[in-house]
C-alpha cells in the first residue's frame, strides 16, 4: 500500500515537472521577426532621415531579438514582394511569434486606406494611389490571420506629400482605423495630421521609439504612451503620434534586472492617471490627456480649463480626431445616406472629397435631398471653433498660422528624462552598397536592460549577444564600413540560405562595393538581394533611385557620416564607389583598358588594387611645376569640370604618339569588378598631397622611312611630352609598316632550248 502511494505520488510529480518543463520550454521557444523598410529617395520631394530613421529601428530590434529583414528606397514590385516573403515566414514561424513591421517614408491615405508609396511610384493625381500605392490594409488582413502571438506595424510616414498636384485633393496624414485582432498599429503622427520636417540625424519618433524600446520592462501599451509624450515635447507640440492595439499576450522588449534603478511606484502613478482631468493643474493635465489620447480626455481638458493658452491646442487636436472619427464611421458604413451626412457636418473637410468621389461610385447625387436619414455618428458633431482648423489644406500642430503656445515638459512620474547617451546621436555610418540600409552607432544598452530568457537567439547576430560589450562594440559593430568588402546587400545575410550573401572574393560574389559588417547589419529580403544581384550581373537596368542620395546636401542634418559635404557630383549613397560612369562599356575579360586610345573605356579608380580614397602607394610627388604622373593601370580619371580636367571627348590625342601597349611576357591586368551601378559622373579618389594625372604618352620613336604609298602628307612636328616622374611605361615597339620593300630580283638562268630548235 505504502508503495503504491508512493509511486502515485511520484508519478504526480514527474507530471508536474514535466509540466513545468513543458511550461519553460514553450516560453523559450518565442520567436521575433521584423521587416523594416527606408524609403527616402524620391524625385519630387526626398527625405534626409528616412533610412537613417529605418537602420536605427533595424538595429534596435536586433539588439531586442529579432530576426531582422531590411532595406532602403525599395520600387513598387520589390517592396510588394518583400512583403509577400515576409508573411510565409510569420506563417511558417508558428504561433509564438512576435511579427514586427517597420516603414519609414511617405504615407497617403485616399477614400479610408493608407497606402505606403514606393520610391518609383508615378503618383500625379489621386486616381494614381491605388494603383501604384502600397495599400497597408492588404497586408494588415494578412498578418493578422496568422495565428501569431502579436503583430506590431509601426508606419513612420505621416508627411506633407509632394506628389498629388492635380485633380481632386486628399486628406492629409493618415486615415484613423481600428486594429484586427492580436495586432497593433501605429502612425507617427495623428490621424489627419502631418509631421514637420526633421531637422536632426533621425527623427523624433524613431529615435523616441528606440529610446522606450531600450527602457526595458515596458509593455507594449505605456511604450507607445511613452513614445507620444516623448515626440511631442522633443518636437514642442508640432508632433503627436497615435497608436491603438487590441494584444492580450503579454509582450515586452527588453526585461530588467532586480537591481535596476526604481521606476515610479505602480501605484502612485495609477492613481494619478485614474484622477479627473479637472483634479490635476494645467500642466499635469495636459500630459494626461496626451498620455490618455482618447477623445473624451480632451473634452474634460476644454471643460476644465476652456480660458488657458493650452487649450488652443488641445482643441485642434480635439477637432483633427473628431473628424478623423466621424470619417471612419462614414466609411465603413459606405452608404449615400453617411456620405450626406459627413457633408452636412463638413462640407469643406479632408475627405469631402472623398465622400464626393464615393457617392459618384454609388450612382447617388453629389447633394443630398431635403429629407434623409441621417447616421448616428459617436461623437456630437463640431463646435464652430474647430471648423478652422479642419478646414487646413495640411494639418499640423506647429502651423506657424496657430501660433499656439509651447506645452510644458511632462512631469517625471509621466516620463523620465531620456538617457545621457541617447540624446544626441551620431549621424550613421555611411552605407555603400544597393539598398543597404545606414548603419547607427550602436549606443551599449544598460547593464540592467537584458532581453527576456525565453527568446530564441536569432541567427548570424552579434548585436544580440553583445548588447553590454563595449569591445566588441567599438571593434566590430561600430567599425567604419570597408569599401569592398562585401557585395550588395551582404549585410546579415545567411550563408547558403535563401537570399544568402557571397563571401567576399567568392566565386560568383556579385561584385565589390557592400559595406556594412556581416555580422552587424540586417539581411537584405530575399526579393531585394535577388534585384540587386540581378542589377549587378547587368540582367536589369540601375533604379533610378540610385543617383538620389538626399542626405549628401551640404548642410542637410542627418547626413551620414563622411557625408556633410556633398563634391560637385556627388557619390550615391546606395552604390559601389568603384562604378563606371554611365553609358560606359565594360573593357572585354582579360583586356587591358589604354587610356586615350579610341574606343578604350578610361582607366577604373579601383582597378589598381588599393581601396578607394587612399593614396596611391604608387604614385610620387613631382617635383614643383611638373604634373605628377602615374602608370597607366593607376591613373584615375578627372572628375568632369574639375580643375584641371579634360574637356568633353577625352584626351586629345598627341600628334606622332603611338598607342601605350603592355610590356611583352607580363601578366595582364585584369578588368575591375562589374559595378553595381553606373554613375553619372564618377568622383575621383581623395589622396592626400598627390595630385594624380593621367600618364602622358612616352616620346615618339625617331621617324623612319616609309613606302611612298604610305606618305600622303608631310608628318606633323612632334610635341615633346613632359617628362615623368613615375616609373616610365615599357617603350613602344617600332611602327608596323603597311608593306615591306620589295627584295632584288634573283639573277635568271639561261634556259636550255630542246634539240633541233634553235631558239625557245
Amino acid at each position: 500500500m505504502r508503495a503504491a502511494i508512493r509511486l502515485s505520488v511520484f508519478s504526480l510529480f514527474l507530471v508536474l515537472i514535466s509540466g513545468l518543463l513543458g511550461a519553460a520550454s514553450a516560453q523559450q521557444q518565442e520567436k521575433r521577426i521584423a521587416l523594416v523598410v527606408g524609403n527616402g529617395a524620391y524625385a519630387k520631394s526626398p527625405l534626409a532621415t528616412a533610412a537613417n530613421d529605418a537602420g536605427l529601428i533595424a538595429q534596435t530590434l536586433q539588439a531586442a531579438g529579432f530576426d531582422v529583414v531590411g532595406a532602403r528606397d525599395l520600387d513598387g514590385d520589390t517592396l510588394r514582394r518583400s512583403f509577400r516573403d515576409f508573411i510565409q515566414k510569420a506563417q511558417a514561424s508558428g504561433p509564438d511569434t512576435v511579427a514586427m513591421v517597420y516603414l519609414a517614408g511617405y504615407g497617403l491615405q485616399l477614400a479610408g486606406e493608407n497606402y505606403f508609396v514606393p520610391v518609383d511610384a508615378p503618383i500625379g493625381r489621386e486616381t494614381d494611389i491605388p494603383t501604384e500605392g502600397l495599400r497597408i490594409g492588404d497586408y494588415l488582413r494578412q498578418l493578422a490571420s496568422l495565428p501569431l502571438k502579436a503583430g506590431i506595424v509601426v508606419l513612420d510616414a505621416a508627411r506633407q506629400q509632394p506628389f498629388v498636384e492635380g485633380g481632386q485633393p486628399i486628406a492629409s496624414g493618415f486615415a484613423l482605423v481600428e486594429p484586427e485582432p492580436h495586432m497593433l498599429i501605429a502612425f507617427n503622427a495623428a490621424p489627419g495630421t502631418v509631421a514637420p520636417a526633421e531637422q536632426g540625424s533621425y527623427g523624433a519618433y524613431a529615435q523616441s521609439l528606440a529610446e522606450m524600446i531600450r527602457t526595458g520592462g515596458l509593455p507594449l501599451p505605456e511604450l507607445f504612451d511613452r513614445v507620444r509624450l516623448r515626440v511631442n515635447d522633443a518636437s514642442k507640440g508640432a508632433q503627436l503620434p497615435w497608436h491603438a492595439q487590441k494584444i492580450e499576450a503579454q509582450f515586452m522588449f527588453f526585461d530588467r534586472t532586480p537591481d535596476a534603478p526604481a521606476l515610479p511606484p505602480p501605484d502612485q502613478v495609477a492613481a494619478i492617471r485614474s484622477r479627473p482631468i479637472r483634479d490635476l493643474g494645467v500642466q499635469d493635465a495636459y500630459a494626461a490627456v496626451v498620455e490618455r489620447d482618447t477623445m473624451q480626455g480632451y473634452e474634460d481638458f476644454l471643460a476644465a480649463y476652456p480660458g488657458d493658452p493650452l487649450a488652443r491646442r488641445v482643441r485642434a487636436i480635439a477637432a483633427a480626431r473628431r473628424e478623423a472619427i466621424t470619417w471612419l464611421r462614414t466609411y465603413r458604413t459606405d452608404t449615400p445616406q453617411a456620405y450626406w451626412s459627413y457633408l452636412r457636418r463638413y462640407p469643406r473637410g479632408p475627405h469631402a472629397a472623398d465622400a464626393r468621389r464615393r457617392l459618384a461610385i454609388l450612382t447617388a447625387p453629389l447633394e443630398p435631398p431635403p429629407a434623409f436619414a441621417v447616421i448616428d455618428y459617436d461623437v456630437p458633431p463640431p463646435p464652430p471653433e474647430e471648423i478652422v482648423y479642419v478646414e487646413r489644406p495640411v494639418l499640423y500642430f506647429g502651423d506657424p498660422e496657430f501660433d499656439f503656445a509651447p506645452p510644458p515638459p511632462p512631469p517625471v512620474f509621466f516620463l523620465p528624462p531620456p538617457p545621457p547617451d541617447f540624446v544626441v546621436l551620431e549621424p550613421p555610418l555611411l552605407a555603400i552598397g544597393l539598398f543597404i540600409l545606414p548603419q547607427p552607432y550602436f549606443v551599449p544598452m544598460p547593464i540592467y536592460v537584458r532581453p527576456p530568457v525565453y527568446v530564441r537567439p536569432p541567427p548570424n547576430n552579434v548585436i544580440f549577444a553583445n548588447i553590454h560589450n563595449t569591445r566588441v562594440i567599438n571593434t566590430v559593430i561600430n567599425r567604419p564600413p570597408q569599401p569592398g568588402a562585401f557585395g550588395p546587400g551582404a549585410g546579415n545575410t545567411q550563408h547558403g540560405g535563401k537570399g544568402a550573401a557571397f563571401r567576399p572574393g567568392a566565386k560568383g560574389a556579385p561584385g565589390q562595393g557592400g559595406a556594412i559588417p556581416a555580422a552587424a547589419g540586417p539581411a537584405l529580403p530575399p526579393a531585394v538581394a535577388q534585384r540587386a544581384s540581378l542589377i549587378q550581373q547587368g540582367k536589369l537596368p540601375m533604379p533610378p533611385s540610385a543617383s538620389i542620395n538626399p542626405a549628401a546636401r551640404t548642410g542637410v542634418p542627418g547626413a551620414p557620416h563622411g557625408q556633410r559635404g556633398a563634391p560637385a557630383a556627388p557619390l550615391p549613397a546606395n552604390v559601389t564607389p568603384n562604378a563606371l560612369p554611365q553609358g560606359q562599356a565594360l573593357p572585354r575579360a582579360n583586356a587591358l583598358p589604354v587610356p586615350g586610345a579610341r574606343g578604350a573605356p578610361p582607366v577604373h579608380p579601383g582597378a589598381a588594387g588599393h581601396a578607394p580614397g587612399a593614396p596611391n602607394p604608387s604614385a610620387r610627388l613631382a617635383p614643383q611645376n611638373q604634373p605628377a604622373t602615374t602608370s597607366p593601370a593607376t591613373a584615375a580619371p578627372h572628375l568632369p569640370g574639375a580643375a584641371g580636367a579634360p574637356k568633353a571627348g577625352g584626351l586629345a590625342p598627341v600628334p606622332g604618339a603611338k598607342p601605350i601597349v603592355p610590356e611583352a611576357g607580363r601578366r595582364p591586368i585584369p578588368p575591375p569588378p562589374p559595378p553595381v551601378a553606373a554613375l553619372p559622373r564618377a568622383t575621383p579618389p581623395a589622396t592626400s598631397n598627390v595630385h594624380i594625372q593621367r600618364a602622358a604618352p612616352p616620346p615618339p620613336a625617331p621617324p623612319r622611312p616609309a613606302p611612298q604609298a604610305m606618305r600622303t602628307a608631310p608628318p606633323p612636328p612632334s610635341r615633346p611630352a613632359p617628362q615623368m616622374t613615375a616609373r616610365p611605361a615599357p617603350p613602344p615597339p617600332p611602327p608596323r609598316l603597311a608593306a615591306p620593300p620589295p627584295r632584288p630580283a634573283a639573277p635568271a638562268v639561261a634556259k636550255r632550248c630542246p634539240p633541233n630548235v634553235p631558239r625557245c
